[in-house]
């Protein structure tokens, strides 16, 4: 059911494409930079409110931060796509033994975060923002929050980073672009047209962000993991980020999926960290 809903609304946006490929390409980009709002749980909510809160402002939006104090190195956490800080939980709680300082954030539009739209641009932003805030040493990043992990370090000076962790992250823009419009069946006017409005916003073609290959002259240890499995990422994203962050060791799963939720995970993870 879920496919032909989909199917469905990619072929009105098609059909609109016909009249107006501009209009077209805003609403399948619109659809595409839209998470779900998710409603917290009463168990994460009891969990996540065991931290220390913070609201911190950026471009007109409200970015929740969550901290578990600790006196080792500090550990920023980012989430992916429609999920929120407390998929770290498992990790959080073995990182407090260990008497490690976590802080994880809502990503725009996710979780306690305001926002309505999303994109791994501004998502780098904001985890640009709260690691200089909180002196990071350590960023772990999931899904397309590896991805905005990559853009961030890329991008800013952010001395105090040492260790960068990422799970399961998708390697290139082009890639999760191509993704999305095969699963919507979009035609050739869509493509062109999201194509055009990311090279308006941004100044800079899709191909532009590869976040593999803005790690190419990074200095950062680094660990990648990654399902082989993974039926959202493909695993030649990591082979592709291993090829050119050369300064990162790559561990392969099998059976963990995208999710990548395992105790095996955590001390892989935990083995980097305490090295």
């Amino acid at each position: 059911m879920r496919q032909v809903i989909v199917k469905t609304i990619g072929c009105f946006i098609n059909i609109t494409s016909i009249l107006s490929p501009k209009l077209g390409g805003k609403i399948a980009l619109k659809l595409f930079s839209k998470p779900r709002k998710i409603k917290l749980k009463e168990l994460e909510k009891d969990f996540l409110m065991t931290a220390f809160t913070e609201d911190i402002d950026y471009k007109n939006l409200n970015i929740m931060t969550y901290r578990w104090l600790g006196k080792k190195d500090t550990i920023l956490l980012a989430h992916g796509w429609e999920s929120n800080s407390f998929r770290w939980k498992s990790l959080i709680e073995r990182l407090k033994k260990l008497d490690y300082n976590i802080v994880a954030l809502d990503a725009p539009a996710h979780g306690r975060s305001s926002g309505k739209l999303f994109n791994a641009v501004l998502y780098a932003e904001c985890i640009h923002i709260v690691a200089k805030k909180f002196n990071a040493n350590i960023i772990i990043g999931h899904s397309v929050g590896g991805m905005a992990t990559a853009f961030c370090k890329s991008k800013y000076e952010l001395p105090s980073v040492n260790k960068l962790i990422l799970l399961g992250a998708p390697s290139n823009f082009v890639g999760v672009f191509s993704r999305y419009t095969a699963m919507m069946g979009y035609n050739k006017r869509v493509s062109r047209a999201m194509d055009e409005l990311i090279h308006e916003r941004f100044k800079e073609k899709p191909e532009h962000f590869n976040a593999a290959r803005f790690l190419e002259n990074e200095g950062t240890q680094g660990l990648l993991i990654h399902d082989k499995k993974d039926r959202i990422i493909p695993y030649s994203d990591a082979e592709d980020f291993k090829n050119y962050f050369k300064n990162a060791t790559l561990i392969s799963t099998e059976g963990f999926g995208h999710g990548l939720r395992h105790e095996e995970v955590n001390n892989h993870i935990i083995d980097f960290v305490n090295a």
